[in-house]
Order: C-alpha cells, then structure tokens, then sequence
C-alpha cells in the first residue's frame, strides 16, 4: 500500500500481532504535544468530510494508556512488544470489524448536501426599464424672493405652436441643441409621415382621415414626451395648433403631455411665412392662400395669455435666447390655459 507523501506512517505490521493500539503519530516525535496529531488526507474515491476542531484541552494530554486488544484480535501479548508473539488460539469467527470512531476525514462522507434551487434570474437581456411617464404636473413657483430659474438647466416640456413657416422646426432644433441638459426635439410633421401607405396628406383636402392622422400623431408625440421626461430628458414639440379648436389643439396637447406642458406661440409677419414657406418642397409646401388663411387664425392668440414670439427680424440664435427668456417667466408665473 502506498501513503501519501507527507503523512505518518503507521508502525510495521506483523503476522499474529493485531493493531497496536494507543499508537499516535507523536510518540515518534519527542516533546510536549503541540495540539491535534495531523489529519492524513483521506483515500482516493472518498469525498472530504468538513474537518471538525476539537475542544480545546486545558492541560497537556496524558500519555496514551494501552488497553486490551480487540476482541477481533484476541491474541495475547502486551501490544507493543515489537517481537513475534505466541499463535493465535483458534477460535469462532471473529466479528466483523468496525473501524474505530476517529476525526470526521477518517469517516466517508455521505452524497454533497445538494442546496435548493433559487428561484431563475429575470431575464433582462436587452431590456431596460423605464419608470412610468406620468401627466407633467404645473412647475412649482418659486417665492418672490428667490431668482428666477434659468431655463437652460431645468427640464421642461415644451410646446411651440405657430403657423407654417413661422420656423418652429428650426428654432426647437437649435434649442434642443444648445441645451446643457438632455433635451430632445418632437416633431408632429415627423410622426404623422411615419404614416406611408395609406397617408392622408392635409393639402389634398381636410377630411376625417387627415383629422384621425393629426390626432393620432398628436397622442403618440404626448407619450413619447412623458416618457422622455420620467427619464429626466427634456423636450420641445412643434404643431400649428389654432386657438379656435381648443378641444383638438392645446386641449389634446394638455391631455397626452400634462398640465406642466408650457406653450410658446411663435407668429412672424405675414410676409416672412409667405417667403419661408416658398422655401419648402415636397408636401410641407403650401399654396400662398392656404398660408395666409392659417396666419389669420393664429393671431388669435393675441388677447390669450400665452406668451407670443415675433421673430420676423430675428435669426435661429436669437430666436432660441429669446425663447429661454419666455421660459424662465413662464416657470415663474405658469400661464392659465
């Protein structure tokens, strides 16, 4: 038999001579016992058994005492006499042999304690999620006292209504550009031509689908507002929204996006919509009457309470810095609508 290497090795065995008992490892070894004689590593095959610690002892161990040999072995003979001893005296069978009850690494451990299954990870493989995009609520009005807040750094909703050519898409561009928060730009001419086959296109004639389109692009551009600004984004909607529809026009904006949505009427003079709009291509072109008969409706804004932009002698750059400037007053006393 081989032992592994490092391990005591037990005294020679002898024919006749039944295990010595009381043998320790330290009686080879002179001197005061320096705690638990050493555990040798289990048999290849068996698992290991976690390793108990004995009680402390509170003094040195006594010497072992040889006590009298197995009855498996009854052969007579002090045990450790290293000589040959006497035969055996024959007799019955001896009883099968139980190992003596020694540290827990001598004893084969029985199957691994299989732990419970936890319940299974969610999977969250390309999924992130997103707090509930509520109605935004009214901004808080700070007291007289304190300064006014700068727009730049705060998130808002924003909403910039005004006739075709009036430049709403490119000033919420800039806008949105130049922020120093996340800022994102919602354009209701972008989402309702999303809308392909089957695209009610307003200069063919108004009629119910068109009404539906403009409507259906007006709750989806509400929800993607709310859901930017759960997220801390905000964001600037553009639409030609009338004063005399208020159900359909602020009142539906009010409804998808909340009451917290500030509204800013951007209207240049009739002559700078006109040039603007001979500028554009494609089905955002209208016919000069149709522009001039929308410009008529919007100024019925003035008289409203909403705050009113003429940015007909004014470019991109100073049209957005007079928006921050409507901003910070509207944060400061919301306008009723």
């Amino acid at each position: 038999m081989q032992h592994p290497v490092g391990s005591p090795l037990p005294p020679p065995h002898q024919p006749g001579h039944g295990p010595v008992p009381g043998w320790s490892p330290a009686a080879h070894h002179p001197g005061p016992p320096q705690g638990p004689a050493p555990v040798p590593p289990p048999a290849p095959g068996y698992p290991m058994a976690p390793r108990q610690t004995p009680a402390p002892r509170p003094g040195p161990a006594p010497a072992p005492h040889p006590g009298p040999a197995p009855a498996s072995h009854p052969g007579p003979g002090p045990a450790s006499h290293p000589g040959p001893g006497p035969a055996p005296h024959p007799g019955p069978a001896p009883a099968s042999h139980q190992p003596a009850p020694g540290p827990a690494s001598h004893q084969p451990a029985s199957a691994p304690h299989q732990p419970a299954p936890g319940p299974p990870a969610p999977d969250t493989t390309g999924h992130v999620p997103l707090p509930p995009g509520g109605p935004v609520a009214v901004p808080s009005v700070p007291p007289a006292t304190a300064a006014a807040p700068d727009p730049t750094t705060t998130t808002l909703a924003v909403l910039l209504i005004g006739p075709a050519g009036a430049g709403k898409t490119s000033v919420a561009k800039y806008w949105a550009d130049h922020r120093r928060v996340p800022t994102a730009h919602i354009s209701l001419d972008d989402v309702r031509e999303w809308v392909r086959s089957g695209f009610a296109d307003p200069q063919t004639g108004w009629n119910e689908h068109s009404e539906a389109q403009y409507r259906l692009a007006r709750r989806t551009c509400g929800f993607s507002a709310r859901n930017f600004l759960a997220n801390g984004i905000s964001c600037i909607l553009d639409d030609a929204v009338f004063p005399d529809r208020p159900v359909v026009g602020l009142g539906g904006w009010k409804r998808h996006v909340g009451p917290g949505l500030l509204p800013v009427v951007l209207l240049p003079g009739l002559d700078i919509v006109l040039e603007r709009n001979a500028e554009r291509s494609g089905n955002r072109r209208l016919t000069d009457e149709e522009v001039a008969r929308i410009h008529g409706r919007m100024a019925g804004w003035y008289g409203s309470g909403l705050p009113i932009i003429d940015n007909s002698q004014l470019d991109i750059p100073d049209t957005a810095h007079l928006l921050d400037e409507v901003l910070s007053r509207s944060i400061a006393s919301p306008p009723n609508w």
